[in-house]
This record gives structure tokens, sequence and C-alpha cells, in this order.
């Protein structure tokens, strides 16, 4: 109840069968286009009869990549090199697409130090991708936001501001 209106809120998450497994050990994608540890999360709002949803997905980032753990508290990725990126990436979006419609992609991985190739990687495949009905936004989470400066995603909240409203 918000103001004395009730409501039903619920949130409903959707773990994909594909790729599944533990941090560092599975990462990147197949070549179907499945991201590793993929997750379809789902917001319902019920009030008076009217319903909205708002569905949110996460997985891994969708090329060819690994983070093998070793003694390092945090193993360097690596992009492979042997493999055409841009198939499984692309199964991955249009399939992302048929189920979702429009893509916002928010990628909020360190733009510096060992996951800067993966950043811009992922920027360059979808750039070359050119699909409008994909866009992506980079926002360094780790750097805007460290010692507790919640107040920083402002700044992305106002980068994703027109896409959310459409």
């Amino acid at each position: 109840s918000i103001k004395g209106k009730r409501f039903d809120w619920l949130l409903v998450s959707r773990r994909s069968c594909f790729r599944a497994g533990v941090r560092y050990y599975v990462r990147g994608i197949d070549s179907e286009g499945h991201a590793a540890n993929f997750v379809e999360t789902e917001q319902i709002v019920h009030y008076k009869g009217s319903k909205a949803s708002f569905v949110q997905t996460r997985g891994s980032i969708p090329f060819f990549w690994s983070q093998r753990p070793n003694l390092k508290y945090k193993p360097k990725p690596q992009i492979s090199k042997s493999v055409n990126h841009m198939d499984g990436f692309q199964r991955h979006f249009d399939s992302q697409i048929i189920s979702y419609g429009k893509q916002m992609i928010v990628n909020l991985v360190n733009q510096k130090g060992s996951e800067k190739p993966l950043e811009q990687t992922f920027s360059k495949m979808v750039n070359s991708m050119a699909n409008g009905m994909v866009r992506y936004v980079a926002f360094d989470f780790h750097k805007e936001c460290s010692r507790m400066r919640w107040d920083r995603l402002q700044i992305l909240l106002d980068q994703l501001a027109d896409q959310q409203d459409e």
C-alpha cells in the first residue's frame, strides 16, 4: 500500500537452463547465442484490474570469452581469438528481439583494467551489428559509485530516461 492505495506487486525471476554455471567457470556465449547465467526478471504490478509488466534480462557478455579461475583473486578475462564472435552475437540478439522487442543494453563492467577489453569489444560489436532495435550504454559502475556514492546512479538513469519512457 502506498498513500492508502493497495496494489499487488510481483517479482519473478526465471533462470535459463542453457549455460548455467558458477562465476568464473561459465562466461560468454555458446554457438547458438545462449549467454552464460542468463536470467529474465519480470516485475508485474496489478492495480484495480489493470496490469503492467516490466522485463529485464541479464547475462554474461554475449561473445566468446572465458575467465578461468586461478590463484588470483580476480582472474583476467580472455577473449577468444580463434572464433567468429559475430555469428553467436547476432543469434543472441535476434533471439532477444524476437522475445522482448527493442533492446537497451546497459553494460556495468569496469572501463579500465582487465575488464576494459570486454567493454571495448562489446561496444564495437553492437556498433558493427548496426541494428536500430539495439542500443548500447556503458556505465563504469565501480568508478562512478565507489565509496557508496549511490547518488551517481542518477547519471545512468538520465542516460536511459528517454528509452525507459518509450
